[in-house]
């Protein structure tokens, strides 16, 4: 007896405070309309309320909170009020001994009978409810004989269930007791909100295959008498990854829309606290609210915040929480609870957290293709009052790069877009001048008129509206450094027929006739590697294949992957790679190769880097993980000096070369750089074949500096002309002459010297089609000559190749 009374005396101060009693019934009066109260929400209100109470431990306190609500619960109204309003003194000791009374009731197993009397009775201020629902709602323990002193329950119930498990008081039941709601044995630092979302999967456009996938994961949701036929664990989550914007939230949300199952949604910064332990608290009592609302699902946005490796971890609270995450994950073995996490860097994530029994599948979200697109845009754009002339197929061609998240603001600038055109021109209808317009856009004249049924029934989206707006809406991909498909075109191309029609049938072929490719039984190409002088065109024919395939660009600087930092190269390369993956199908395209894949010597010191880089590329290249939709393309100015493991067959395995322009492709690379003499307009003097003849040893790159050069001097011309000789001649003074290009012609010198030129020869023998397609073809008339002897010679020729 003296333990057990001193160790109520410890807590004496916490719960014998004269003003909690009256507080907490100040509280249930101003909650009258509540049928259920929880005792996180009192202790909540309380502290809020009440300076002194902040001071006070949150746990101590709250066991304060639930003793003083039980003699509130058990105790006669008239008692209650006279203990309120008597004096400190007395006030404390008829509380001593009103506390008294209770425990000894408890201690004596007289609590049951004296609820029952109150029950039977029919008092107006006692619940009428059965004996084991007043049990299951609360009973007081006796801490001595090792009881925690707070709640015990029957079931462990959710606090925002609204399904059977929480029962409710009859309807003959008194209004002014409220019924004390269930709650955890701990108290709960942020109770997560339980939502129902109205997304279903036909709010979703362009993940039909994700969709299907995902079809298999859900079922034990649905049908667990399945699994527990079976005997089979059902999966207990999976990993959505992706770029920003790519609908990873939406999918969530359309999930649990399409089962009508409550949603708990958690950022996983809102998880992690200061205080030591509390981190922890937070991830279980997370997973202990979702195992009472089950079934629902679990997601939690941005997971690797609080999952990094743990082995690279900074502080050991990293640590911890990604172990007691570990924890809870293995405590959802036979709860019908979903969990999903999101994230954009699914390397960073813990190796524990991505094995099997835990995120059993991980689930992509990648740029979406053309096809992609334009189902999203069917979509975003249902509800939308847009012409006819809006073409969805032309929409999608456009906006490459684009995510859902940069289509549905596509779509919201379009209408914005068309808002405008229509105030503006119903005030220029109304008055005169820009002065009208711009009042009807800042409200001033048109703001305070509703438009009439005529006026909004021409106001639609017009095409271009979305034209217009696509100027300034910038694609999420772009800028967070994923793929994109170039605007640039086969018109924009002059010459190279040869090498563009290698790369069609390597890149083009196999993604518009991939059923040839596989009847044949025919390995599309691993990789192509465009050699040659600088200048010739080997990066605008990358992104002009790229944008007749319609599949996604990514261009790499070969020294921008290059980090001072051990380790941190390699990872940029498999950065690379796996974006392309996300995004496929996809053209990495690699400029200056030569930078990145040096010849490995064998030495150390500065050497080791780049040996770990090539040995980083090559694995990517042909390594375990499969490539699947993924070209690569690469140039360089010097393949003589690139590591031979690159190019051979399974990486590299085509090497191209792009040569100098001949006299006649360097008339269509005139043309092409001048729009067949639009842009710059010329004279007509101007003869493309005088000029290529000019020419010599011009490069592409060369050749537009001597169009952009011309064109420089005729507008010169055109300013220092007096104007009133201006204003007669305006239509000549826009020209540029064939005077201009002697002019230029002086000024811009080839970039190719002649000793440079030697050496593009030797790898002309090397690597050009034709000189290999002329040496076959002297073999054949050999091999003709001498009787049908061996074609060694070929062979060789082709292994020094």
């Amino acid at each position: 007896m003296n333990m057990k009374g001193q160790s109520h005396m410890k807590r004496r101060p916490y719960l014998l405070d004269p003003r909690l009693i009256p507080r907490i019934t100040a509280y249930l009066d101003a909650n009258m309309e509540k049928k259920y109260i929880d005792i996180d929400h009192i202790v909540t209100s309380l502290r809020k309320r009440h300076v002194e109470y902040r001071r006070l431990k949150h746990s101590s306190f709250r066991n304060s909170v639930e003793r003083a609500y039980s003699v509130l619960q058990n105790k006669t109204e008239s008692i209650l009020t006279d203990e309120s309003l008597s004096s400190e003194a007395s006030e404390s000791e008829s509380e001593n001994e009103g506390l008294n009374e209770v425990l000894q009731d408890i201690k004596n197993g007289h609590m049951n009978q004296k609820m029952e009397e109150l029950y039977q009775d029919g008092a107006s201020t006692a619940p009428e409810m059965k004996l084991e629902e007043e049990k299951e709602v609360i009973v007081l323990s006796d801490s001595a004989k090792g009881g925690s002193g707070g709640i015990k329950r029957k079931n462990s119930q959710g606090f925002y269930n609204t399904s059977h498990k929480t029962k409710r008081p009859k309807q003959g039941g008194s209004e002014g007791m409220v019924k004390l709601k269930p709650s955890g044995n701990k108290s709960r630092n942020k109770v997560i909100e339980a939502v129902y979302p109205s997304v279903t999967f036909k709010d979703m456009g362009g993940i039909d295959e994700t969709l299907h996938d995902l079809s298999r994961l859900l079922l034990h949701l649905l049908h667990p008498e399945v699994f527990v036929h079976l005997g089979v664990l059902p999966p207990r989550g999976f990993l959505l990854h992706g770029p920003p914007g790519c609908g990873k939230t939406m999918l969530v949300n359309a999930i649990a829309g399409e089962l009508s199952l409550p949603l708990l949604t958690v950022a996983a910064t809102e998880l992690v606290s200061g205080v030591s332990g509390e981190s922890e608290e937070r991830v279980r009592d997370l997973f202990l609210q979702a195992k009472e609302s089950s079934p629902c699902i679990l997601f939690i946005d941005e997971v690797d915040a609080i999952t990094p490796r743990r082995e690279t971890a900074q502080r050991e609270m990293e640590r911890r929480i990604v172990s007691q995450l570990l924890s809870c994950i293995d405590s959802l073995e036979n709860e019908r609870v979903l969990l999903i996490g999101a994230t954009n860097r699914p390397e960073s994530l813990d190796p524990g957290l991505r094995r099997s029994g835990r995120f059993d599948r991980e689930i992509k979200l990648g740029v979406p293709s053309e096809q992609g697109r334009k189902a999203i845009l069917e979509v975003v754009t249902a509800k939308l009052t847009k012409s006819p002339s809006v073409d969805l197929s032309e929409l999608s061609r456009l906006t490459p790069g684009y995510v859902g998240a940069d289509l549905t603001a596509l779509a919201r600038e379009a209408s914005l877009v068309a808002v405008d055109r229509v105030f503006t021109s119903l005030s220029a209808s109304v008055g005169d001048g820009a002065s009208s317009a711009q009042e009807a856009l800042t409200g001033k004249t048109l703001a305070t008129n509703p438009l009439n049924e005529e006026q909004l029934e021409s106001l639609r989206i017009e095409r271009e509206d979305f034209l217009k707006a696509l100027k300034s809406v910038q694609p999420s991909a772009t800028r967070e450094g994923f793929a994109t498909v170039p605007d640039v075109t086969w018109a924009d191309v002059g010459a190279l027929t040869g090498v563009r029609d290698e790369l069609q049938l390597a890149i083009l072929a196999p993604v518009q006739h991939a059923e040839a490719f596989e009847a044949f039984g025919v390995a599309r190409p691993s990789g192509i590697l465009l050699c040659g002088p600088p200048g010739c065109g080997k990066t605008l024919l990358a992104k002009a294949i790229s944008n007749e395939a319609g599949i996604n660009f990514i261009s790499v600087k070969g020294p921008e992957l290059l980090n001072m930092y051990v380790g941190e190269s390699e990872r940029a390369v498999r950065q690379v790679f796996s974006r392309a993956r996300s995004s496929g199908p996809c053209v990495i395209f690699f400029d200056e190769l030569d930078a990145l894949c040096p010849r490995r010597d064998g030495g150390s010191g500065s050497g080791d880097s780049s040996a770990r880089v090539v040995n980083q590329l090559l694995t990517e290249m042909d390594g375990l993980e499969a490539r699947k939709g993924v070209f690569v393309l690469a140039a360089s100015n010097r393949p003589d000096i690139l590591d031979p493991a690159v190019l051979r067959p399974g990486r590299l395995d085509k090497v191209l070369f792009v040569d100098l322009p001949s006299a006649t492709d360097r008339g269509d690379i005139l043309r092409a750089l001048t729009r067949n003499g639009r842009k710059p307009p010329l004279s007509a003097d101007v003869n493309f074949q005088e000029i290529q003849e000019w020419s010599e040893g011009f490069t592409g790159a060369d050749l537009q500096a001597l169009v952009r050069e011309a064109a420089v001097l005729a507008l010169r011309e055109s300013l220092n002309r007096p104007a009133a000789r201006r204003d007669g001649a305006e239509k000549n003074a826009l020209e540029v002459k064939r005077e201009h290009f002697r002019s230029a012609l002086a000024k811009v010198k080839p970039s190719i010297g002649e000793a440079d030129k030697k050496r593009y020869a030797i790898l002309r023998k090397r690597y050009s089609p034709s000189t290999l397609s002329s040496e076959v073809n002297d073999a054949a008339k050999g091999e003709l000559s001498d009787g049908g002897r061996s074609s060694s010679p070929v062979i060789r020729k082709r292994s020094e190749v």
